[in-house]
Parts: structure tokens; C-alpha cells; sequence
């Protein structure tokens, strides 16, 4: 059974930095492509990030691009999502998740997903 575990989320300060984790099991975590969306409220999820199996291709979206870095250790079954500069426009739950091939922005094509963490940036 796979299962993907976020963690990280809290309340920070704009201007401050975050990193959230994403523990995977039951799947064999170098063979897959992982990604960052968020949802905030109101809205519609959202890609954030992305990241091949190899860690060698990474993707962003605009809205991140330079603020945020999205990494993995394939030891620990976990990646990353490093935060920085964050904004108030940040605030959102945020989801990983996995897709068996290669790194994609289109959500219906990952497989799996955690249960979200929830980021907030206060003004």
C-alpha cells in the first residue's frame, strides 16, 4: 500500500522560509517522479513543483520560480520542498505526490497523493 506522509506546515511570518517533507512508502521511490501542489482556499489546486526520478530535472511554476527548491533522497524515501521568501499568497494546504513516469504539471496523471500539510504566511 502506498502511502505519502507531509509534514512541515505552519504558520510563518512573510518574508521567513519553510521546508516540507514527504515520506514515501510501498512504492519504489526511485522509479517515480514527485511533485508539489497546493490549494488554497477558495481555489483550485495548483502545481508548484516537480522533480524526475533521478533528481537531474526539475520544474517550477512561475509563481515560485527562484523563491523555492523541490529535491529528494532516495535513502530516506523523502522529498523536499525548500520555501523561501514566502508570501502571504503562499498560503495553501500542500500536497505530494507521485506518478510512475516521467515529472509532469498535470495532476490527473500522478497517481498518488499525501493528505496535505497546511502552510500559512502571515503579513
Amino acid at each position: 500500500q502506498v502511502q505519502l506522509v507531509e509534514s512541515g506546515g505552519r504558520l510563518v511570518q512573510a518574508g521567513g522560509s519553510l521546508r516540507l517533507s514527504c515520506a514515501a512508502s510501498g512504492l519504489t521511490f526511485g522509479s517515480y517522479a514527485m511533485a508539489w501542489f497546493r490549494q488554497a482556499p477558495g481555489k483550485e489546486r495548483e502545481f508548484v513543483a516537480t522533480i524526475n526520478w533521478s533528481g537531474g530535472s526539475t520544474d517550477y511554476a512561475d509563481s515560485v520560480a527562484g523563491r523555492f527548491t523541490i529535491s529528494r533522497d532516495d535513502a530516506k524515501y523523502t522529498v523536499y520542498l525548500q520555501m523561501n521568501s514566502l508570501k502571504p499568497e503562499d498560503t495553501a494546504v500542500y500536497y505530494c505526490a507521485a506518478k510512475s513516469t516521467g515529472p509532469s504539471r498535470i495532476q490527473y496523471q500522478y497517481s498518488f497523493w499525501g493528505q496535505g500539510t497546511q502552510v500559512t504566511v502571515s503579513s
